[in-house]
């Protein structure tokens, strides 16, 4: 499964601005995109080595990432003790991965800014899931976390790919380099524990909920890497990958969905704040799998609501109460955001009491988003 951080729709948006080479690359990226979205599935643990099809008995597609074939060794040695585990290839310009190893775990900076930041960001991804929440990398059971940059020519995306983060350079009109943000790298990476996790189907409010924990998660990265509580963060997701030609500040707000930006070429965030502008979107990839980076907006205000009602630091409030869903093995891989709401309602009376400033606090925060009344 891919999942990507820039939705569709902002990709066709891009497809009818006057400049064709900003045209063409739309053009390839969506293409590309499409592509893996219609052999996306909702993935049970997957080992690094296991490079079978998405779907099975399906042959490679045109276009497809071209991957090296497991070489036979000897299990490799457990690790004695938990650390983060690196490695950031560039695929200089190409879509064959993972490419050419830069820079392993442990080794100096390289003078590339690409490189740097992706290492950077899977560290600090790593160090929030570990420092918080007691998790060895994405599957709990400390895997190489592995990036590659440059990937394509002015590829207008990243994504993680069920097994690694992949980064583009961008368009650089409207796109900068998609390394830039470390919300961005702790957004897909978190899709990687959703994978090993809960597993949540991508598709209509199920799929919105899996895009909106990648929000959640990839925030408190950012929160935790810049030493913000809930009164100094932004609360923007994907800071710093508009240029300065777009009228936006980022992708996505979790304080105040639809506002993130108003472009006359971008168009207008869609991103509703409550269930009243929730978009009942058709299930298919034409409308983003029933409008997944949309509708989630909703649940993001609410975690951001909660978040600020409790107080302190987000990723020992509201985020551990997520993460105690997320991993609990009680939510539904097609749960809705009702029953997301009710199990964090649950999941903080257990963690901080019956009656506690935070359970009230997560309560309230859904009510005002009007998913539980």
């Amino acid at each position: 499964m891919r999942c990507h951080i820039l939705p569709p729709y902002l990709l066709a948006r891009l497809t009818e601005v006057e400049e064709d080479e900003v045209v063409q690359t739309a053009q390839r990226t969506l293409e590309h995109d499409q592509g893996f979205r219609l052999r996306r599935e909702t993935f049970t643990e997957r080992g690094r080595g296991d490079h079978r099809p998405l779907l099975p008995g399906a042959p490679p597609q045109a276009g497809e990432a071209l991957r090296r074939p497991p070489t036979p060794t000897a299990p490799a040695p457990a690790p004695t003790t938990v650390a983060v585990r690196r490695e950031i290839h560039d695929a200089q310009g190409t879509t064959t991965l993972p490419g050419e190893l830069v820079r392993a775990e442990g080794a100096p900076a390289t003078d590339d800014v690409s490189a740097t930041e992706a290492y950077d960001g899977l560290g600090d991804t790593w160090t929030l899931y570990h420092s918080a929440f007691g998790r060895d990398s994405l599957d709990g059971k400390g895997l190489l976390l592995v990036a590659t940059v440059h990937y394509d020519q002015r590829y207008d995306n990243a994504f993680w790919d069920g097994e690694q983060m992949v980064f583009g350079d961008g368009d650089g009109t409207y796109f900068t380099r998609f390394t830039a943000a470390k919300d961005v790298i702790g957004h897909e990476l978190t899709h990687g524990v959703t994978q090993f996790t809960a597993g949540l189907t991508y598709v209509a409010q199920s799929g919105a909920l899996n895009e909106s924990v990648s929000d959640c998660f990839g925030s408190m990265v950012k929160q935790q890497a810049l030493g913000q509580d809930v009164t100094q963060a932004d609360w923007l997701i994907g800071q710093g990958l508009f240029t300065d030609r777009v009228q936006g500040v980022a992708l996505r707000s979790m304080k105040a969905p639809g506002t993130a930006y108003d472009d006359p070429h971008l168009g207008k965030d869609p991103q509703p704040a409550d269930m009243d502008g929730y978009d009942d979107l058709p299930h298919d990839q034409a409308h983003d799998n029933g409008g997944v980076h949309t509708n989630s907006g909703i649940p993001n205000r609410a975690f951001y609501l909660a978040c600020t009602g409790i107080g302190g630091n987000s990723w020992e409030g509201a985020g551990p109460v997520w993460y105690d869903v997320l991993t609990g093995g009680r939510l539904a891989k097609d749960a809705q955001f009702a029953d997301f709401a009710r199990l964090t309602v649950e999941a903080a009376g257990a963690r901080f009491g019956a009656g506690s400033r935070e359970e009230s606090a997560v309560q309230e925060a859904w009510t005002t988003v009007k998913v539980l009344t």
